[in-house]
Parts: structure tokens; sequence; C-alpha cells
């Protein structure tokens, strides 16, 4: 009696194996195809200064998704923020999740939502691209490409 597995079931069991494996590779990838982005720039301030992202976010899905952060391989620090005006002082305070309804759409702009990203990885200078990855709720990513823009630019 021969333990070898048939030939014709070694080849159905190594497509399913890589069947599944895309499955999992792209499932954080699915849902974040659902939100457009627009209008992303990067406000780049002089030196090691932090730059701000704004940009545009729309929830072209038919349900609700949860922003929950992002990174840049070009910064070594991305927070999201909003700021706020308090009996006519604006501060900053840091953003631990924002919720998008299905159909809903927020815009991260000056004096309001914002990301800031901290620790240059390396020199940028105005009119460069730069990577940024949104993170959702469901370990979903969202890869944006961000100008990046003078100090003086909305």
């Amino acid at each position: 009696m021969s333990l070898t597995p048939h030939p014709s079931l070694t080849r159905l069991a190594k497509r399913w194996c890589s069947t599944f494996l895309l499955l999992i590779a792209t499932s954080g990838t699915l849902a974040a195809a659902e939100l457009e982005v627009s209008e992303a720039r990067l406000r780049l301030l002089p030196g090691d200064l932090p730059a701000a992202g704004y940009f545009t976010l729309i929830n072209t899905s038919e349900k609700g998704v949860t922003l929950t952060g992002a990174d840049s391989p070009a910064f070594g620090n991305v927070m999201m923020h909003r700021s706020v005006n308090q009996d006519g002082v604006t501060s900053m305070e840091p953003v631990a999740q924002l919720e998008l309804a299905a159909g809903e759409q927020v815009e991260f702009a000056p004096g309001g939502y914002h990301l800031m990203l901290m620790k240059r990885a390396r020199p940028l200078a105005v009119g460069d691209d730069v990577e940024v990855n949104l993170h959702f709720a469901g370990n979903q990513r969202q890869r944006v490409t961000f100008r990046a823009v003078a100090p003086t630019a909305q």
C-alpha cells in the first residue's frame, strides 16, 4: 500500500492553498477599495518640523468604516489630530479613531482634522510624492499618494 497521494490530489491541494493565501493577503485591502481619497496633500514645514496631511475621505460603501490611524515610510511617526478652539484658544488634540457612516465624507483640512507626520526619514521637497497608509478597523489599509506642498498652501 502506497502512502503517496495521487498527483491530481496534490495539484488540487496546492491550488486551494494558493487561493486561500491570496484571499488572506488581499482581504485587508478589499473594503478599503470602497473608500475614495481626494486632494491628498502634505504641507511641509522647514527643517525637521512636523508636516501636516490633508485630504478628503469618502466612504462609498454600504456600511460604516472606522479610520484608526496612518503610517508612512517617509516619517517615523504619524498621528491623527483635530484642531479645537475653546474660549478663543486653539489647540490640537489626538484622535484615536474616526467613524464614517455609509456615504459619509470627512475633510482633513487646516483648522480641523489632520495628520501630523513627524520624524522625517528622508529629506523632502515641495512637489515630492509621499506614500501614506491609512489604517481602518478590521486590519484594513489603503495606500494614498500625498503631494508635498509649500507651508503656505491650504
